[in-house]
């Protein structure tokens, strides 16, 4: 009875141990989903990005706040025989405030053109958001793509080296030719060249997504072996068109910049009129040697810049910012004719994977499967040859692999699609 229990126990430890290396080994998988919330939050060139936006969003205020007053301290018309405060009547000891003001509404145009030059930054830090998902989830599916052949490689690697047992077998009975082996054995070889550079390519794509993912280049990245095949249908190309023109940053900071170089417009305009500056003195007067008592003085004065530069100065400003809100114009239009061909490009590549990916899956691969199998029975039966039989295999090599690069296009068309529009929302 002992022995039950303690063999009950070991049972229940190992089944427990089993379940956490199973459970470890699945946290330890890198979905599409958790490589797109870590680079957004983990990316350094993003965080630098918000980083900016912050400090650009402390700009306004200082923007449209007065400057700061100055405050003097003098003494004036003291004798330098005995620096005494009582003989000379106009020796006095003062205090003075000046404040600058500048012409009612250049503040509030600095500010808003700093205002809306922050807004610009920020809708910048998430047009890099955008960009940085779409990159991750490029790389994501590149690698998902190059584990899918390299597992296709390893397949046909099995495959192959079973015709090469069933030649060898056949030429060693005599129904069979040495070139039938010596070929198949080639074809092994240039399956471990393919299976060489795709390991290649895996490590330097995961190096790049390791950059984006803030982590060492060489970190090892483990991807699901099963996800859902799927291929949604998407809105067409007019309907994605409206809505980037409300949902990409990229238009909206686009816009902000109009904004700004408006508000400097305005400003500019306005320099043309004086600022202003006030000034306050008090001086307070020593009493006389009689023991007389001396008023004090109060000063008052307003004083205001001139243009007399105008010509040369403020019309030259007037001028530049005119050309600098046409430029902003200019800029506007050219990114919205590119967004639009962005998303005509990426929907044209979504809609063309997606027909490749649905021809190979439903035609393609299942006839050169049938092709394959009706061919290894033929060959050994002695009704097919070898070559032919090989070439039927490789042929289905590369069609598997190419059904796996049209979903993995695919999927890239779409997550570049999502990041032209500027939102995920683009499916029927």
């Amino acid at each position: 009875m002992t022995s039950f229990f303690c063999l009950k126990r070991l049972l229940m430890a190992t089944l427990f141990f089993v379940c956490s290396i199973a459970a470890a080994a699945e946290q330890s998988l890198l979905t599409v989903e958790a490589a797109t919330q870590k680079v957004a939050q983990d990316n350094p060139d993003l965080a630098q990005m918000l980083a900016r936006a912050k400090a650009m969003a402390a700009i306004p205020s200082q923007e449209g706040s007065l400057p700061d007053p100055q405050i003097s301290f003098n003494a004036m018309s003291l004798p330098t025989n005995s620096f005494s405060t009582r003989p000379e009547d106009m020796t006095q000891i003062g205090f003075g405030l000046s404040q600058a003001i500048p012409f009612p509404g250049k503040l509030a145009l600095r500010e808003q053109a700093a205002m809306y030059e922050a807004e610009a930054a920020t809708l910048t830090a998430d047009e890099l958001r955008l960009r940085l998902l779409s990159d991750v989830k490029t790389l994501w599916w590149q690698v998902f793509y190059l584990d899918r052949t390299l597992e296709i490689v390893n397949n046909n690697h099995t495959l192959l080296q079973q015709f090469v047992d069933i030649a060898r077998s056949k030429y060693e009975v005599g129904e069979g030719l040495q070139q039938d082996v010596l070929l198949a054995q080639l074809e092994l070889s240039k399956l471990l060249d393919q299976k060489i550079t795709l390991t290649g390519m895996r490590r330097g794509t995961v190096a790049k997504l390791n950059a984006l993912l803030d982590q060492p280049a060489n970190n090892s990245v483990q991807l699901p072996a099963t996800i859902s095949i799927q291929l949604p249908e998407i809105r067409q190309d007019d309907r994605l068109y409206q809505q980037a023109e409300s949902s990409r940053p990229l238009l909206e900071s686009e816009r902000r910049g109009i904004n700004a170089a408006q508000s400097k417009l305005e400003l500019a305009q306005k320099d043309v009129l004086p600022d202003f500056n006030v000034e306050a003195a008090y001086g307070a007067r020593d009493n006389m040697p009689d023991g007389t008592r001396r008023s004090d003085l109060l000063s008052l004065g307003v004083g205001m810049n001139v243009p007399i530069f105008a010509g040369s100065k403020q019309n030259k400003m007037i001028d530049q910012r005119t050309s600098e809100l046409m430029q902003q114009r200019y800029a506007l239009q050219d990114r919205w004719n590119t967004v639009r061909a962005e998303i005509t490009q990426s929907h044209s590549d979504y809609q063309r994977a997606k027909q490749q990916f649905v021809l190979f899956d439903t035609g393609i691969i299942p006839q050169a499967r049938q092709t394959v199998a009706s061919m290894l029975a033929g060959y050994q039966v002695n009704k097919v040859d070898f070559l032919n039989l090989v070439r039927s295999q490789i042929t289905l090599f590369e069609y598997e692999t190419q059904y796996w690069k049209a979903f993995t296009e695919a999927q890239q068309a779409l997550a570049q699609l999502c990041a032209n529009v500027g939102e995920d929302d683009i499916y029927e």
